[in-house]
């Protein structure tokens, strides 16, 4: 039966959210939805380390800012000097392929940073994460030749699809990339909740939980943080591709450190550790700004609600939104007169 009721209610809402641009005419609603969207993405990249994992990172926007300079410069092509008169240069190349250069290019930094920083734990590996992200803000803003630093790179080139049968799709303007950022969104999900109830998801679930015992079962915890890095890594780079084709323009302010507070609080907000927790949160904090834009009188209140809504939360709900709600609904129905604890995980030891 919950997994009818689950069922069912993830229907409806991709039912409503595929209709909602039918009878909603707000272009400027519909952008704030798709820029929100790109963030949910982005946070459930991020809910994958830290829901997951336990593991805190502070740069997960370095991922999001090299998605949207891969993807653009692949797509616009460039020359750059390496050595003397030698250069290397790249001609444009599709925007899908692009995309996928990107995602790949992510996640191989992704692995890169994982194998060094997945030796320390903690608040070592908040500040490799913080370094690497100042790091690749400073090589944005400073490789002129590459990047063009402050000027941006403008004019990047919207995605193109050839479908056979139907013609080409152009992803120019707010409808068609409303449905692109949704179907982002839903393969980000769907690769998510594939990977988490898989046997290396278990292993994963079990090292948050006691890394210790985990490891005295043959559980191999460098292999398995990595491979949740180049995970999260990869989508993360994608939302950022998405968003660098949708804005058609990028500077180094993408690797704002704000970002990754914007991701944490959704993740945090709506419920770490579970696969619902990040689109909750982001759709509250992406889209409650915006809301609150209206108090014309007093523009600084949309902050403060911000601010408090934020902290009542955690302080009321600490394990999120998401875990509330469905505590709520046991109990309501019947199933726990108490909130259920936390299932045990059983992983079976490496060969």
């Amino acid at each position: 039966m919950s997994r009818a009721v689950t069922l069912a209610s993830s229907l409806s809402w991709v039912a409503f959210l595929v209709t909602l641009p039918l009878w909603m005419n707000d272009l400027y609603f519909l952008h704030v939805l798709i820029i929100t969207g790109i963030f949910i993405v982005a946070a459930m990249s991020l809910n994958l380390l830290l829901g997951y994992t336990g593991q805190l990172s502070l740069g997960h926007v370095a991922f999001f800012g090299i998605g949207a300079y891969v993807s653009s410069l692949v797509s616009l092509g460039f020359e750059i000097h390496v050595w003397g008169e030698t250069t290397v240069s790249l001609e444009p190349k599709p925007v899908w392929l692009a995309m996928l250069v990107a995602v790949m290019f992510a996640g191989l930094c992704g692995f890169m940073i994982g194998k060094i920083s997945f030796k320390v734990r903690g608040a070592y590996f908040v500040i490799v994460s913080v370094s690497f992200a100042e790091v690749t803000r400073l090589v944005a803003l400073n490789w002129l030749e590459l990047t063009q630093g402050p000027m941006a790179l403008n004019n990047i080139p919207y995605l193109k699809l050839g479908i056979p049968g139907v013609g080409q799709i152009d992803f120019i303007g707010k409808l068609p990339n409303y449905y692109l950022v949704l179907g982002v969104a839903i393969l980000t999900y769907v690769i998510i909740r594939r990977l988490v109830r898989s046997r290396a998801g278990r292993a994963m679930i079990a090292l948050r939980e006691n890394e210790p015992l985990a490891t005295s079962v043959g559980i191999d915890v460098t292999r398995f943080l990595v491979l949740a890095t180049v995970v999260s890594a990869g989508l993360a780079g994608l939302a950022g591709a998405v968003y660098a084709h949708y804005v058609r323009i990028v500077d180094p302010d993408v690797f704002l450190f704000i970002y990754t507070v914007t991701m944490v609080i959704m993740v945090v907000t709506g419920g770490k550790g579970t696969l619902a927790g990040p689109i909750v949160g982001g759709l509250i904090f992406g889209i409650l700004p915006e809301v609150l834009r209206g108090f014309e009188v007093m523009p600084e209140i949309q902050w403060v609600v911000y601010g408090v809504l934020m902290i009542l939360i955690v302080y009321f709900l600490p394990e999120g939104i998401v875990p509330a709600l469905r505590d709520a609904w046991r109990r309501w129905a019947g199933r726990s007169g108490t909130p259920p604890a936390r299932p045990t995980v059983v992983v079976e030891a490496q060969p």
